[in-house]
């Protein structure tokens, strides 16, 4: 009779841990109990009746070792990979759901006579093997005829062993129905002697456990498909991180710009991963020395997260150094990166600011594509130098950006940032806060401490998104 699990029923919640525990402890109570009881039991085997309560022993042994590795899957999950601390949080595809189906077996017996050469079913064995009913049961010689190819050795073995050699059954095989469909099915069984010694015939228990071997290939199909899944994740998030390191500055520290000359500015800069998902994103950073002494200084984040976004960062960071090199002034480099993203094959979206700082004059002429503006720092206080015109990367053909210009004084500090280090939806007080560091800054001797005050005030909150900070300060 189908299992009452079968039946349809409304969806349900999943059970709770605690439940799950609760039905695992009296599985394997009930299958300790199961156990005793069947070491207990008389051991004639001459007696038919004895020979089928072991059976049923055997089976509900069967069953309840079955079920207890479901109710465990089901609690746990397919176990995991060790993930190396470096990319805990990546992402993976959540498993599929399991078949509202029964894993409970259906159960059929069998005898065959061997000096009759008749075979006794029992009614479940003929649905189970796809047999009409009405028609007579399969002699052992006719079985194999059920059964696929691959799998005919298997029960030849099984029974001649059991037949010839006295061995216990205990084994599975595939047979076909009549409508093509493969069931597999788990057969125990012994030979029964005669006063002589000899076999006068076999018996076996049958159980359908077609749903339970399909049941345990899609767990260990999720289980294989969630560790390439993982295995590919950390991969893009190594090639990332090398992609990362390999574009932005080497520097660490403090870095003075130009090399000759006595107006500089001092220089320093930190990158600060996303602390909710170790995918890398396409925050940069650069500052770079030009022709004649002049200073290009860049942030900038391109949308998205892994290493098509890295790379394509990469791909802007080598574009904007080669057309600052060339000259090119800030308001038609944007236009020129706007039109390289709009003509890559893989669409993107980006924001950034360029500034090119001149120092025989202490000039800077920056220009912006839809991205926090530079904040001035000046005698113990902060400004927002009002931007020029500048949507953002990615987003129209044929944009016009425009360059706004600011004359430095010796003491200036100048702070660029990407959106994560002050998101902005905090609107106007979370750019307060950073201008109101404007004293801690007229007290830092350098640019690295003034960094490093922005870390103590930003660099501990929890962040969605990762951020760069740039400071340049005017000294001698």
């Amino acid at each position: 009779m189908p299992s009452p699990l079968s039946a349809d029923r409304p969806a349900a919640q999943p059970p709770r841990r605690g439940t799950v525990d609760a039905l695992i402890s009296q599985t394997r109570r009930l299958r300790g109990d199961v156990d005793a009881v069947r070491r207990d039991a008389p051991a004639d085997e001459a007696d038919p009746e004895i020979r089928w309560q072991r059976a049923l022993y055997d089976l509900a042994l069967h069953q309840l070792s079955d079920l207890d590795d479901h109710l465990a899957q089901l609690r746990d999950g397919p176990a995991p990979p060790p993930v190396p601390p470096d990319t805990v949080g990546v992402p993976v595809a959540p498993p599929p759901a399991p078949r509202r189906e029964s894993l409970l077996s259906r159960v059929g017996s069998a005898e065959w006579n061997l000096l009759t050469d008749e075979a006794s079913w029992s009614g479940e064995l003929f649905q189970i093997l796809g047999r009409d009913p009405t028609a007579p049961p399969l002699t052992l010689d006719e079985l194999p005829s059920l059964v696929l190819d691959e799998d005919r050795p298997r029960l030849t073995a099984m029974v001649t062993d059991c037949l010839i050699d006295a061995q216990r059954i205990d084994g599975e095989f595939r047979i076909v129905l009549p409508d093509g469909a493969v069931r597999t099915v788990h057969m125990m069984g012994e030979p029964v002697l005669d006063d002589d010694g000899g076999t006068a015939s076999m018996w076996a228990v049958l159980r359908d456990v077609s749903e339970l071997r399909r049941s345990q290939r899609v767990v260990s199909e999720t289980r294989d498909s969630l560790h390439r899944q993982r295995h590919v994740a950390q991969t893009e998030h190594r090639l990332a991180v090398e992609l990362q390191e390999a574009v932005l500055p080497p520097w660490r520290g403090s870095l003075r710009l130009p090399q000759q000359g006595p107006e500089k500015l001092d220089l320093a800069a930190h990158y600060l991963p996303c602390s909710t998902s170790s995918l890398i994103g396409g925050d940069w950073y650069d500052a770079l020395e030009l022709p004649g002494g002049e200073s290009l200084l860049s942030v900038g984040d391109l949308t998205g997260h892994g290493v098509s976004v890295t790379s394509g960062m990469a791909m802007l960071i080598g574009a904007l150094r080669g057309m600052a090199m060339s000259g090119t002034e800030p308001g038609r480099l944007m236009a020129c990166l706007n039109q390289l993203l709009d003509t890559t094959v893989q669409p993107a979206l980006g924001s950034a600011v360029c500034c090119r700082y001149r120092p025989a004059t202490r000039t800077l002429v920056w220009a912006q594509a839809g991205h926090p503006a530079p904040l001035l720092f000046r005698d113990g206080t902060g400004r927002v130098l009002p931007p020029p015109e500048g949507v953002l990367l990615g987003a129209t053909s044929g944009a016009v950006y425009g360059q706004a210009e600011v004359t430095l004084e010796q003491g200036d500090l100048l702070l660029l940032h990407t959106d994560g280090l002050v998101p902005r939806r905090g609107g106007e007080a979370a750019v307060q806060r950073l201008l109101d560091l404007a004293p801690r800054f007229g007290e830092a001797r350098t640019a690295q401490e003034c960094v490093r005050t922005v870390l103590e005030e930003f660099g501990e909150r929890e962040r969605t998104d990762d951020a760069c900070v740039l400071v340049a300060r005017v000294s001698s």
